[in-house]
């Protein structure tokens, strides 16, 4: 397990095996949580609302409207629609 050094201004390097293994990069934001004496480090993504509230709403309204697939037999089935052998169902 690599040790990290506190340095000034109490900044860490994250050893690269480390950042490798949680596909850490340069500019990624970590959500920094404290229990106990212990430091947990977790990768986030920043989503913008407005954009993902856009297309809930395009999605609502093609459901109410029965555009919509499915019903599938197996999740191979749901992965091969998504990729674009669609069998469109009707309301």
């Amino acid at each position: 397990m690599p040790l990290v050094k506190v340095k000034e201004k109490y900044q860490v390097t994250l050893p690269a095996s480390v950042r490798q293994k949680a596909g850490v990069v340069v500019g990624d934001l970590l959500e920094a949580q404290v229990q106990g004496k212990k430091i947990t480090l977790t990768p986030k993504v920043v989503v913008d609302r407005t954009f993902i509230e856009k297309r809930l709403a395009e999605s609502f309204e093609d459901f109410r409207k029965g555009r919509v697939y499915g019903p599938f037999a197996s999740a191979r089935e749901a992965v091969r629609s998504l990729r674009g052998g669609r069998k469109r169902k009707t309301a």
